[in-house]
């Protein structure tokens, strides 16, 4: 699996959409005032259906059934779990709120660090689900084992991303919306992971795997490309104000959320190389921690705090940076395949 165009040049297609969006917000404020009529449960519909779109797809690529091959060379497992969920959210936790609370501290609003953390919170609490596909091949990780690092990811999302979520947003003070929170997780979560593993079960039953990886997944790219360009430009719209009042403020957030990407990566990618694990699990293990699943943090964001462009905000600036972030780690990477013995590689088929 190659990058695509699109994922290479995702930071410009970010930018682009934050003028198109600041513009509309600017010079056309009823467009984005009329889509914002549209709620149920302070939750945007419009946005809604769009990240929905984004989401969906993504969730087709995950194989679940995969997951009954999780006994197979379990410490790769036990790294990307105790990172991703006992280490990674705690961990932008506190970077964030020493940059924000601190560093920034005669910088940046009282009110808007508090919603800058609260972003940071929601994408520390997301681990990646599809992007890091990419990452895995781009490093030679081992397709099928990264396959079920993404697919048990994804089902502890389901268990830990409220209360981790509501406790550390607890702790900074923020006022958790609880029944929000819940129906946030599963409208962007349950319902199209439940969607797209019954459409993923009956394609391949009727019409073979091979046919569902290279006929009908690939219907679905450019679909998943403009839910994403429009979600960003709606988004940029609503905060047209914020940005261009706090322009250097996108740079405040970037620093803590590339500081906490490359912390996380070594902190895996280290780990596994003490356990002594083969590097085409150990390069994946550190791409999904150091990676977000971004759409999901959106989508939370904006459906717990419509009156906070701010936290939304957080969350897009870590759309910004991931990919040049990401791809300087999967040259790190590959440069340092050497520290892991090649004779511990192995076959991890389902």
């Amino acid at each position: 699996m190659k990058i695509s165009t699109f994922e290479k040049y995702l930071t410009v297609f970010v930018l682009v959409c934050m003028a198109i969006g600041v513009l509309i917000g600017t010079y056309l404020p009823s467009v984005p005032e009329f889509l914002n009529q549209f709620e149920i449960a302070s939750v945007n519909i419009p946005i809604g259906i769009l990240i929905w779109i984004m989401i969906y797809p993504m969730m087709l690529k995950i194989d679940f059934t995969s997951v009954k091959n999780v006994g197979k060379k379990p410490k790769g497992l036990f790294l990307t779990w105790v990172t991703n969920w006992l280490i990674k959210p705690f961990t932008m936790f506190g970077i964030a709120y020493f940059f924000f609370y601190i560093v920034f501290k005669n910088l940046i609003p009282a009110n808007l660090q508090q919603d800058y953390l609260a972003g940071a919170v929601l994408l520390g609490a997301a681990p990646c689900t599809a992007m890091v596909f990419v990452w895995s091949s781009l490093t030679r990780g081992n397709p099928a084992y990264t396959l079920v690092q993404v697919a048990t990811n994804d089902l502890i999302i389901l268990i830990l991303f409220v209360p981790i979520v509501g406790l550390l947003l607890g702790v900074s003070g923020i006022a958790v919306p609880w029944m929000t929170l819940f129906l946030s997780v599963f409208l962007f979560v349950v319902v199209p992971l439940v969607s797209a593993s019954l459409t993923r079960y009956f394609v391949i039953k009727h019409k073979g795997q091979e046919f569902f990886n290279k006929k009908f997944i690939p219907k679905f790219s450019l679909i998943t490309i403009s839910g994403l360009l429009l979600t960003l430009i709606l988004i940029f719209s609503l905060q047209a104000e914020l940005i261009i009042n706090n322009p250097l403020h996108i740079l405040y957030i970037a620093i803590p959320l590339i500081i906490q990407t490359f912390l996380i990566f070594f902190i895996a990618y280290l780990g596994a190389k003490k356990m002594r694990l083969s590097h085409d699990v150990a390069a994946p293990a550190g791409m999904i921690g150091a990676s977000n699943f971004f759409e999901l943090a959106v989508a939370v964001a904006v459906s717990l705090f419509p009156l906070n462009p701010g936290v939304a905000l957080a969350t897009i600036v870590g759309v910004l940076v991931e990919v040049p972030v990401m791809l300087i780690l999967v040259k790190i990477a590959n440069k340092t395949k050497h520290w892991f013995p090649k004779e511990l590689e192995f076959s991890y088929d389902n």
